[in-house]
């Protein structure tokens, strides 16, 4: 199943016999080497981490915004490679912003031949006059949407919910947590939702948003804006997107070692009572690779540049 989900070649860039013995331009190729980028890393979380099922029916919400566009599109592609039967209904929150464009989804989504709901509620008036003008709106408006968008999935009978969130917004929760909750928390691939009742899924788990981008600008979706919090600034997350991006200039590969540890915890050398039992710790008289080696210096490996394998890249 794997295989098939994760290593299928992206459409050939030229068919024409005349354009083959031609010379591929190189933006071609780089476009044909994203899209099966994107279609393996996908397929991979989804089977990593058994998202999408034989007979599911997984509801994409879209907000208007390329994670969600890119979303569709490529679990369209893997939908039609898939080793199993499912379907996939596209569902849009209309909160009734104001100069929200409300045909531009409808239109979209239309033209590809994607099953679609739009549900109308306006959370806008409500986040508005509950929310002094100024403070953060995010919170109240990701709870009203929520919980909106549980009750469209009973009623469609989805029984996965399917967001699109993507590797740098994994890492960006992790720290905000750290930061500003004082967990080790994240954003996980696949989880049973607060009400207990819906299994969310996030299929980009393993996706960095620089691809997301590219995509979006290849294949031009129609990108709506947030006007009821996308101006607001100095949000805590923006704060934190801006500190990974600027580690990933100065410390090439970093960010990658840190999403690789979100996969690789070692309770053990952590303090949570509740996750390891240090009260009923006792010898073993067994040598453990695990366990503590508190008179020796911490060694890590020497971070090499992702991108040019064997290329080290200085410590500072």
């Amino acid at each position: 199943m794997s295989a098939v989900w994760t290593t299928d070649e992206a459409a050939p860039v030229a068919t024409d016999a005349k354009l083959e013995r031609e010379p591929v331009p190189r933006i071609s190729v780089d476009l044909a080497k994203l899209e099966k980028r994107l279609c393996r890393e996908t397929g991979k979380a989804i089977v990593d981490f058994n998202m999408i099922e034989e007979g599911d029916k997984v509801m994409v919400c879209m907000s208007g915004g390329k994670d969600s566009y890119a979303m569709l599109d490529i679990l369209l592609k893997l939908k039609a490679r898939a080793p199993i039967d499912f379907e996939l209904i596209a569902v849009n929150l209309d909160q009734k912003q104001p100069g929200f464009p409300e045909h531009v989804l409808p239109a979209y989504l239309k033209a590809a031949g994607v099953p679609f709901h739009i549900e109308n509620q306006d959370t806008y008036s409500i986040v508005k006059r509950v929310i002094p003008e100024g403070k953060t709106t995010c919170g109240l408006c990701s709870r009203l949407r929520r919980g909106i968008l549980y009750r469209v999935a009973d009623e469609l009978g989805a029984t996965k919910i399917a967001l699109g969130h993507h590797r740098d917004d994994m890492l960006q929760t992790f720290f905000l947590n750290m930061f500003f909750g004082g967990k080790l928390k994240g954003m996980p691939p696949k989880l049973v939702s607060d009400d207990g009742r819906h299994i969310v899924i996030r299929p980009l788990a393993y996706v960095n948003e620089r691809d997301l981008i590219r995509w979006a600008t290849h294949r031009q979706f129609p990108i709506i804006p947030c006007t009821l919090c996308g101006s607001q600034e100095n949000l805590q997350r923006k704060q934190v997107a801006e500190m990974l991006r600027d580690w990933e200039k100065k410390f090439p590969g970093r960010i990658e070692s840190m999403f690789g540890a979100l996969q690789n915890l070692v309770p053990s050398h952590l303090m949570d009572g509740t996750r390891y039992d240090f009260k009923g710790l006792k010898t073993t008289g067994v040598p453990s690779d695990e366990g503590d080696k508190a008179f020796d210096a911490e060694s890590f490996p020497q971070p090499t540049h992702p991108g040019l394998p064997g290329l080290q890249v200085m410590r500072l």
